[in-house]
């Protein structure tokens, strides 16, 4: 007898667990069923933060379950930080906020002063791309390696303080012995590109490959730039003899500063939510993010623009933030003050 209740106790506790995962999904559905998603931009249209952004916009909804209706709307602003902070303080947290973000956002959050985010209470849906920066240089420069810019001063095209075209360069110059002078003042890539064809800078400190691909696929696919450094925790399948951030370090703390610069590409165009959302939405959300990325009609409209995805888990995007917030707060700082 004692052994037929102990066999029917576990039947029905199976049966139980068996019925959890449908109520639960129910519970999802009938949450998003004629529900409003708002996607947050934290920058200005026509960039690849709002390229992306929209991008997803137009076919995640039609994963996640109940169908959600998706609105995208840009909050641009100190570099995403007005967005990440209505994300963060004032959303909603069930689930019906995304956000598009800075990929520095974690490194920010350490350096930023009064600006202090709680990054890792806010959970990454995914990533559609990485954002692989690189230095890059017009073959009329003579630079055909980082040999060369460790042996003789270039100039490198920058923007404002806080950029990664300033960040990069800055850091290689302080920990990887890159002679590299850098003339600031401009209002982004595409201004310094045509500083360089003037000849009036050497290198482009920040450049990132999805937009190369875009607007110079030459650059990759016939040579006709070299590529001084990428900014990513490992070689590009596409940049395989471009060396790394972190393989250029001369020191251990150099190599912490330039890793923790680096893991800034990897993030990339990642999606990220509210900190506090129930777990079962979470889990939907990014089951709803990696449907999208095998969607025959996404992949379609990708090839169709010719944009580059290279997709991640949110899983995985968070550990990467969960390192960069390990950083010491001694060479936060440091970052911080190359990043002025």
């Amino acid at each position: 007898m004692n052994a037929l209740r102990i066999c029917g106790t576990l039947i029905a506790g199976a049966l139980l667990a068996g019925s959890a995962a449908p109520a639960s999904a129910d519970a999802v559905t009938d949450f998003y069923k004629g529900k409003r998603v708002n996607l947050i931009i934290g920058f200005g249209t026509g960039g690849g933060y709002d390229v992306y952004a929209r991008l997803l916009g137009r076919f995640i909804g039609n994963h996640i379950p109940g169908k959600p209706t998706i609105v995208a709307q840009n909050m641009p602003g100190a570099g995403s930080l007005v967005a990440a902070k209505y994300i963060a303080e004032v959303a909603p947290k069930d689930g019906t906020v995304l956000g598009s973000l800075a990929q520095t956002l974690a490194l920010d959050s350490l350096t930023s002063g009064g600006a202090k985010l709680n990054v890792a209470s806010m959970p990454y849906v995914g990533r559609v791309v990485t954002n692989i920066d690189t230095g890059a240089a017009l073959l009329k420069s003579g630079i055909k390696s980082f040999e060369d810019v460790r042996a003789k001063e270039y100039t490198v095209g920058a923007s404002g303080g806080g950029s990664t075209t300033v960040l990069f360069p800055t850091a290689l110059k302080t920990y990887a012995g890159a002679k590299f002078k850098l003339v600031r003042g401009y209002s982004g890539t595409t201004d310094i590109l045509l500083a360089m064809e003037r000849g009036e800078v050497d290198i482009v400190g920040a450049y990132g490959l999805p937009g190369i691909l875009v607007s110079h696929p030459d650059w990759v696919h016939e040579g006709r730039a070299t590529f001084v450094f990428q900014a990513s925790l490992k070689r590009h399948r596409l940049l395989p003899d471009v060396p790394t951030l972190p393989e250029l370090a001369l020191s251990d703390e150099g190599r912490d500063v330039l890793r923790a610069a680096a893991s800034t590409g990897d993030i990339g165009r990642s999606i990220i939510t509210t900190p506090g959302l129930p777990p079962e939405r979470l889990r939907a959300l990014r089951t709803a993010f990696n449907d999208m990325l095998k969607d025959p009609d996404f992949l379609a409209e990708t090839e169709r623009r010719k944009l580059m995805i290279e997709g991640a888990t949110g899983e995985e995007i968070d550990d990467i933030v969960r390192e960069t917030l390990r950083l010491p707060p001694a060479l936060a700082e440091k970052i911080g003050q190359m990043m002025r």
